[in-house]
């Protein structure tokens, strides 16, 4: 649908766009590592905890941070999550201090999430607490012209990231059929 794509304008549009746009799927960070890679850790929090290190909303810190994916979250990791926002304070795990983090959070998903707190599979104060203001993205396949713009925008990243080369566009025969389907 482009979410990645309209969080990142967003991030560049605000009053944070100076600072790091950092994005995380969440689907993607096992729930025994979670509190590490979200809040960070201090040395010798756990066996291979060899130094202090960052999570991920203090690399956010003064920016935007894009969480992807909040629908696969567990529920006990929501409770966390919710705690964070609400408080704006992450603790390292293993650590003592709370550290102030301020950040525009943006999350994403592709589930109901109001279908799922009915069905208590995410929590409702924390529904709540997310769906301060919400953006709609309809699939591509409603959106007419624009699955091209997402396609040359994305052949002019790969194209001069990996190819080196100048590569102008698609074929009239390859927007055909792009636009067909789904």
């Amino acid at each position: 649908t482009g979410k990645e794509l309209v969080a990142e304008a967003i991030h560049r549009n605000s009053k944070r766009r100076g600072g790091a746009f950092v994005k995380v799927n969440l689907g993607g960070i096992p729930s025994g590592l979670f509190e590490s890679e979200m809040f960070g850790h201090v040395k010798g929090a756990f066996t291979d905890a060899r130094s202090d290190k960052k999570g991920i909303f203090e690399l956010a810190a003064e920016g935007t941070l894009l969480l992807d994916e909040i629908g696969d979250m567990r529920l006990d990791l929501q409770a966390k999550l919710l705690r964070v926002l609400e408080e704006r304070t992450v603790r390292r795990l293993g650590g003592s201090v709370d550290l102030p983090v301020e950040a525009t959070v943006i999350v994403t998903t592709n589930k109901d999430l109001k279908a799922a707190t009915e069905q208590g599979d995410f929590r409702r104060d924390l529904f709540f607490r997310l769906s301060t203001f919400a953006v709609e993205l309809p699939p591509l396949r409603e959106r007419g012209n624009d699955i091209l713009l997402l396609a040359r925008y994305f052949l002019r990243y790969f194209a001069s990231k990996y190819l080196k080369k100048g590569i102008k566009g698609f074929s009239p025969e390859a927007e055909k059929a792009m636009l067909a389907y789904g």
